[in-house]
């Protein structure tokens, strides 16, 4: 069962190394002293897990006990956060030692400094971001950053002969490796113009925007323009630039976040995409069709277009319906993709049992069905859970400005713990019952074969 995680004891951010005040705490102007994001953190390289029984005495990271454990216990500490963030999506690969992160984080951090030095030099005119003039915080926030970008360079000019021969070395090779690398004009202007509108609309109430933290805006938006330039079959979509800078909060550093970044969009660009986004709203309406039929029948009438108003929570990970530092509870939640373990597990369990009472030549694996739809991902339950909670406003909702009222009414007010404790139960009900269909399908004379698979399915939750 998902431990209930009060996250009232926020502790310190450990993501670059520099103390900061607690999240969501109330404090006077005065007070709001923020540091802007490292470049790169070497010192958390070396850093040990506390986690047990997740990392070694080497420093690797058993990735299936790591995911495990931010599921059953409802997320990280705040304290830990940053470490476990680098491996979860996959900045530090999780067979990496102590001994070998220290040169990776040099390899990384130099590859991404040549990278955005070459879209800078394609595009110089973009360096800077244009403004107005009447966006004083924004106005603030460049001088913020020119003073991070000087402090940067008095720093290398004080680094040792072997580091730089070292550094020197890697920039080579780095050189070497996007030397081929070609931007289309047009693409990259268009990008950074749609960058340049959305970053100033990122949430600048939270702790780590404000005052001298403004600065970070700046630092997100050269992540974003690297990212849109180096990959270009993604480019940037509106709504990267939360989720980006979900990343940089925590990961306090410019080089982490853009790699960290780059890593969770491997699999999850297709979102930001129409096609995929598309299929994710389809399954969520199949989902609902098998927890609620009367609800799925409401929502998909004439007059309403679908599960559509559930776009932004499924894009963004649920981002504005929790409170701050719950959503980021629940984002590493649902990307230690624990349904996806499960479902293995208990496929796995199911065809051992089939092959101890009946092995055969033919008996072949891929022609059975499947018991669960691994498909249905935790988020589609989250998001199920919430509708489901609320049957009673949906079911009086009559068109689509009505349904997006309802889905804005409900920001920042739910709570988490609970959200997460409904969302396993209908996860479970639904395996059990799948199982139990399974059951009678292919074993109606061997009703004691359900005993024992049900419970390797239990046993993952408790």
């Amino acid at each position: 069962m998902i431990a209930d995680i009060e996250s009232t004891d926020r502790g310190l951010m450990e993501g670059g190394g520099t103390p900061r005040r607690e999240r969501g705490q109330e404090s006077s102007p005065d007070s709001l002293q923020r540091s802007l994001a490292a470049v790169s953190c070497p010192a958390l390289s070396t850093a040990p897990l506390s986690l047990p029984g997740v990392m070694d005495a080497e420093g690797r990271v058993d990735e299936s006990r790591l995911r495990m454990h931010i599921f059953k216990n409802g997320g990280v500490c705040p304290s830990e956060r940053g470490l476990v963030w680098r491996f979860l999506f996959g900045m530090y690969p999780c067979s990496s030692t102590a001994l070998e992160r220290p040169l990776l984080q040099e390899q990384l951090a130099v590859r991404y400094q040549v990278m955005k030095r070459k879209w800078q030099q394609f595009l110089p005119s973009a360096v800077r971001m244009r403004l107005n003039g009447t966006d004083a915080e924004l106005v603030a926030a460049v001088r913020y950053f020119d003073q991070r970008q000087a402090q940067a360079q008095q720093q290398a000019q004080h680094q040792s002969e072997e580091l730089r021969d070292r550094l020197a070395f890697l920039e080579l090779q780095a050189q070497v490796l996007f030397e081929r690398v070609t931007f289309d004009l047009e693409e990259l202007q268009e990008a950074i113009r749609i960058i340049d509108k959305d970053v100033p609309r990122t949430n600048r109430d939270l702790t780590y925007y404000l005052g001298e933290g403004s600065g970070n805006l700046l630092v997100l938006r050269d992540i974003l323009i690297t990212y849109a330039a180096f990959h270009p079959e993604v480019s940037y979509a509106q709504g990267m630039n939360d989720l980006c800078s979900r990343f940089l909060e925590v990961l306090d550093s410019e080089v982490d976040t853009f790699w960290s970044f780059s890593c969770y969009m491997e699999k999850f660009s297709k979102d930001f995409r129409a096609d995929g986004l598309h299929r994710k709203i389809e399954l969520e309406a199949a989902l609902l069709k098998e927890l609620d039929p009367q609800l799925h029948a409401h929502l998909v009438t004439d007059s309403m277009e679908s599960f559509a108003f559930c776009h932004r929570w499924l894009l963004l990970g649920f981002q504005r319906e929790f409170e701050h530092s719950d959503a980021l509870r629940l984002f590493e939640i649902l990307s230690c993709d624990h349904l996806e373990l499960i479902s293995l597990q208990v496929d796995r369990a199911r065809y051992q049992e089939r092959l101890a009472t009946k092995p055969s030549t033919d008996d072949n694996p891929e022609s059975e069905p499947q018991a669960i739809n691994t498909d249905f991902t935790f988020e589609l339950f989250i998001c199920a859970t919430i509708l489901l909670e609320n049957k009673e406003s949906l079911l009086r909702c009559r068109d689509d400005v009505q349904l997006i009222q309802f889905a804005s009414s409900l920001q920042g007010t739910l709570d988490l713990n609970s959200t997460l404790k409904k969302a396993e139960r209908h996860f479970y009900n639904y395996c059990k019952r799948c199982a139990w269909d399974y059951m009678n399908a292919c074993c109606r004379a061997r009703k004691s074969k359900e005993d024992h698979f049900l419970y390797q399915l239990r046993s993952l939750f408790f």
